[in-house]
């Protein structure tokens, strides 16, 4: 099973100006989705997501990217390395055990029918 990871990091916070530079990205609101190759039976396929906030280090120097020039991209490398590489893997076995969860269901939720209507 492959599962297929996506970042949505377009929803910052910035300051108005930092350091001289405007617009200046601290903080990502982010969201990984997740979907797996595997097909529900009625059609589709599972997914499951995750969602948070990551403050980011202030830019040092000439490393400074206008907000114009940002990409989803760009974001998500940011995003990724304020985590760092432990808490995005956890990030992503998490994902995956709530796929593996809904194929493979452990327990289900089940109803009691209500006994017939005495005549």
């Amino acid at each position: 099973m492959a599962n297929l990871k996506t970042w949505d990091c377009k929803s910052v916070t910035v300051y108005v100006e930092e350091s001289g530079n405007s617009d200046v990205v601290y903080n990502v609101n982010w969201r990984v989705g997740c979907v797996s190759d595997v097909a529900r039976p009625n059609g589709g396929f599972y997914s499951s997501s995750v969602y948070g906030s990551q403050v980011i280090p202030a830019p040092e120097g000439a490393t400074f990217i206008p907000f114009k020039d940002l990409t989803n991209l760009i974001v998500e490398g940011w995003t990724k390395a304020a985590l760092g590489d432990e808490a995005v893997a956890e990030l992503y076995a998490s994902l995956d055990a709530n796929i593996e969860a809904e194929i493979n269901p452990t327990s289900l939720n089940m109803q009691i029918p209500s006994p017939a209507p005495a005549k």
